[in-house]
């Protein structure tokens, strides 16, 4: 039997859990349909999801179809809980990509589908209210044609030859074949659907079990099971506790047999294996390749963990905007503090921090729903009545220049000289390292050390301290001691010749700050749209033409900085008397509109941040002596590769 790994994804209230709910029901897993507004769904199972009639986490159901046996994970809809969501893509053979007919491609919508394709998914398409008044199918399709691909297709049971003619169009070379036979066999169309050539449409309505059977038979027919080998390996996507507190490793297994009592990180082993289907979980001792379960015993695994043969994950994608400030009202702040410890354990994008000298704690969010989700959470789970200070934003710096940082780090008996060059990279690729250092010049054993620290560090800009990101961090040259060099000298010369370099950019306007920004679709009446447009002119944000929709209120979209945008939701509430709707998707960091403000505010003096120092350290008559950052070109014992006078002219 075809055992197949999906994910059910979409925009919030598109009716995704209503799906899921269609799909166990069909199967014979349901005796009942449960609803997510009756807060009697079987895969929102907790209480706060109960409560609030959303699924704010992900959730495991299995069924069978025929040939088919199928392990669905439902996720969260919700933007403020994307995190949560990406976790479970990296698991997935398949995903159901769920649209509402009547809303069409929305801009979460849109943020779901540039994951899909970042993580390689292929996708299917289930577009839910079909039935509703008003909907032209046709139009719909023509929708996600336009904002999706112009491989999504519309599917049935039996292809037309208009729809072989499609599918061919979508890749040149099938249409060569196409034009030659006349026809395409069931195995290539799977095949252009596992590469994301194509993407298969089924139309219905999940609350009224209409294109259930139709689309059950297609996700059948037109999937093709994962091949996976005999070495172990799995992949941990997703961490919990159960109602008695026990943390559980939820993983895919990648390869061989995951077995009980099976070692798996650090020495700890696999106590119990769970299959859980919804609420309720089975034992087991064995879990084959391709399987989803949760194991507990495992106190330090995290989600993007990869075991035997895998290879932890990267970063994530969505990452948080916001930063709040705990206010513990009269509870221990402490206690708070492991509460809040244990919420990170379960998503890390919370970035849970303490200072010492403010004693205080922060967090890190998406936005109001998951920051109320979090304060209830804590009372439900803890007992603990918290409240937080207002957001702040979560800025980034990066560059607009190349330039040669140089650091050097020679205390008494210790060596160590690193040039590295750093340049500007495309919006939202991070930080990027590499070396084309010759090996004549620094052993391949040195420049593994420089790599290796250059990505040990979360490094900090110039402007206000705030993360670096969008650069590519190039090693250049370098020059170690046979005699002296050790390991932490490069450590020590590597992170100083990151900020030696951004100091010499600031020097020539090089270094610029970013905030996040919102993508808004904001939808009003005709007499509410010139507020509308002057608050957002009034929040440094653009907006396109409005366009009025078919029951005739109007829709604007553009984007604002989320500094200016936050909580503007309320007053949207407040002027529109509840009817007006507001969605907010972070699009990503773009320059700061208000820099010159948020630097003079900051005080960032990173000269005196010594735990970041751009400063070297050279020795002379038997002595280590500090050399400070504009003088380091002159004192360093190799010359520039990219010389100074390049910095005045280079864009």
């Amino acid at each position: 039997m075809k055992h197949i790994v999906t994910g059910i994804v979409a925009h919030v209230d598109a009716g995704k859990t209503t799906l899921s709910e269609a799909l166990l029901y069909k199967t014979g897993q349901l005796r009942k349909l449960g609803r997510v507004d009756n807060g009697d769904a079987f895969l929102d199972s907790d209480d706060l999801e109960k409560k609030r009639g959303i699924t704010i986490f992900s959730h495991q159901a299995n069924l069978q179809y025929e040939n088919l046996r199928l392990t669905l994970l439902d996720t969260p809809g919700h933007v403020d809980f994307a995190s949560q969501t990406e976790q479970v893509l990296s698991v997935l053979d398949y995903a159901i990509l769920v649209v509402s007919a009547t809303d069409g491609v929305q801009g979460y919508t849109k943020t779901l589908w540039n994951l899909l394709q970042n993580y390689h998914i292929p996708t299917f398409i289930f577009v839910n209210k079909i039935d509703a008044t008003g909907v032209d199918q046709a139009q719909v399709l023509e929708d996600l044609q336009n904002k999706l691909s112009a491989g999504c297709i519309t599917f049935s049971n039996e292809l037309s030859d208009d729809t072989y003619e499609e599918i061919a169009l979508q890749n040149d070379n099938i249409l060569n074949q196409f034009l030659e036979s006349g026809t395409l066999t069931d195995d290539t169309i799977r095949q252009m659907i596992q590469k994301r050539q194509i993407f298969p449409c089924y139309f219905g309505s999940a609350l009224k079990i209409s294109g259930i059977d139709e689309f059950l038979q297609g996700f059948e027919n037109w999937t093709n099971e994962t091949q996976y080998d005999n070495d172990f390996g799995a992949k941990v996507f997703k961490i919990s506790h159960d109602e008695n507190d026990e943390r559980l490793t939820w993983i895919k297994v990648t390869g061989g047999v995951l077995h009980n009592k099976d070692v798996l990180f650090e020495d700890q082993k696999a106590n119990q294996v769970r299959i859980y289907n919804g609420a309720k979980f089975e034992l087991q001792q064995n879990i084959p390749a391709g399987g989803i379960c949760a194991v507990t015993g495992l106190t330090n695994t995290f989600p993007g963990l990869g075991l035997g043969k895998e290879n932890n994950a990267s970063d994530p994608t969505i990452q948080p905007v916001l930063t709040y400030t705990v206010d513990p009202k009269d509870n221990d702040l402490h206690t708070c503090l492991t509460a809040l410890r244990q919420l990170e354990d379960e998503d890390p994008q919370l970035h849970v921090t303490w200072s010492n000298q403010l004693e205080e704690i922060r967090v890190q969010i998406m936005g109001e729903v998951q920051l109320e989700v979090l304060q209830q959470l804590l009372l439900q789970r803890f007992n603990l009545d918290v409240d937080f200070s207002q957001g702040s934003i979560l800025y980034k710096e990066t560059i607009t220049k190349k330039v040669e940082g140089i650091g050097h780090f020679e205390p008494l008996r210790h060596y160590a000289e690193v040039h590295l060059l750093l340049e500007p990279a495309k919006p939202g690729s991070g930080l990027t390292f590499d070396s084309q250092c010759n090996l004549d010049t620094l052993g391949r054993n040195w420049q593994h050390q420089v790599l290796s620290n250059l990505s040990a560090k979360e490094h900090l800009g110039v402007l206000i301290g705030a993360p670096i990101t969008d650069m590519k961090i190039t090693l250049i040259s370098g020059r170690a001691s046979n005699v002296h060099s050790v390991g932490g000298d490069f450590r020590e010369a590597t992170w100083r010749a990151v900020r030696q370099g951004l100091m010499m950019l600031k020097q020539y306007d090089g270094c610029q700050l970013l905030e996040p920004w919102y993508q808004f679709r904001l939808e009003v009446e005709q007499d509410q749209v010139g507020r509308a447009m002057n608050d957002i002119q009034k929040m440094n944000g653009t907006f396109d033409t409005p366009e009025v929709t078919n029951n005739q209120t109007n829709v604007l979209t553009g984007i604002a900085p989320v500094s200016q945008m936050q909580g503007y939701s309320k007053q949207v509430r407040a002027y529109t008397h509840g009817q007006g709707q507001l969605e907010c998707i972070v699009l990503g960091y773009r320059p700061c509109h208000n820099a010159d403000e948020i630097i003079e505010e900051a005080q960032y003096q990173p000269v005196s941040d010594l735990e970041n120092t751009p400063d070297s350290v050279f020795c002379a008559h038997g002595a280590g002596y500090p050399v400070a950052w504009d003088q380091v070109p002159q004192t360093a014992h190799l010359p520039y590769t990219y010389p100074l006078a390049n910095l005045e002219k280079n864009e």
